[in-house]
């Protein structure tokens, strides 16, 4: 049976593959149901869940490269079962916050805290939030979190051109299920768009598949729908060359447009 661990060891087996893997960036975090609430679960044997279908599966790994270091959070449906009460409008929420973010256009000299709130917007307006921070710099062969930058209440450090950081709004029901999407993202130099003033930005490293069967569509704005199509053409098709056949029909599937 698919389980917590075996889930664990096969994306490391994945990274392992390609020949080029150095070492896990840490320990990966793979939590199904009410284990994928608790933000830095480490599965053991004594805590190992299976993976069952209606289940929320969360999965936070990375790898140590010498062309860099990752770190990407992905939550599924596990197939099979309907997603618990309530998980489909907070992965929506979630979803809708991590957009903000990665969307967000800002002046030289913006810092993380000012940056903060875009992520945690569409949960307040329901009453709720995630305890930890929405972003934490990440090193290139060197530490996943690494600063001085960082998206948090606590991020007083300027973003500059070319920072890495991690974009990764969550939620988490005690005792039910845990959500959390995570890229990594570059910011970008400024730039004239529009206006007189020149803005910064952000680029998405991290390419990855979000699960549209937890998206409440019907809350996401013209832009948010923009975004995540062009963000899964993009994946689509850099990803695509790299897979084979099963691997392909499966990208396919999940990079339709919303």
């Amino acid at each position: 049976k698919l389980t917590e661990i075996c889930a664990a060891k096969q994306a490391e087996a994945c990274r392992a593959a390609s020949g080029k893997l150095l070492d896990l960036s840490f320990d990966t975090i793979s939590g199904t149901g009410p284990n994928g609430a608790i933000v830095h679960y480490r599965v053991t044997e004594k805590t190992n869940r299976p993976i069952k279908p209606g289940d929320l599966y969360l999965i936070d790994s990375g790898g140590q490269y010498q062309q860099g270091t990752t770190d990407v959070t992905r939550t599924v449906l596990v197939e099979g079962g309907k997603a618990p009460v309530g998980a489909i409008d907070a992965f929506t929420r979630v979803l809708r916050g991590h957009i903000a973010l990665a969307t967000a256009a800002f002046p030289p000299g913006t810092n993380g805290m000012q940056l903060d709130t875009l992520a945690r917007a569409p949960l307040w307006e329901v009453g709720l939030d995630f305890d930890h921070g929405t972003g934490h710099g990440v090193g290139s062969y060197l530490s996943v979190h690494e600063g001085p930058q960082r998206i948090s209440k606590g991020g007083t450090v300027a973003l500059q051109e070319g920072m890495i950081v991690s974009n990764e709004p969550g939620y988490y029901k005690a005792n039910a299920f845990g959500i959390r999407i995570e890229n990594l993202q570059y910011v970008t130099a400024a730039k004239k768009a529009k206006g007189v003033r020149a803005m910064m930005g952000f680029e998405a490293l991290t390419l990855a598949p979000i699960d549209r069967r937890l998206i409440d569509k019907s809350q996401l704005s013209t832009s948010d729908i923009k975004w995540f199509d062009a963000y899964h053409k993009r994946v689509q098709k850099t990803l695509l060359p790299m897979v084979d056949s099963a691997a392909r029909d499966w990208l396919k599937a999940n990079c339709k447009p919303l």
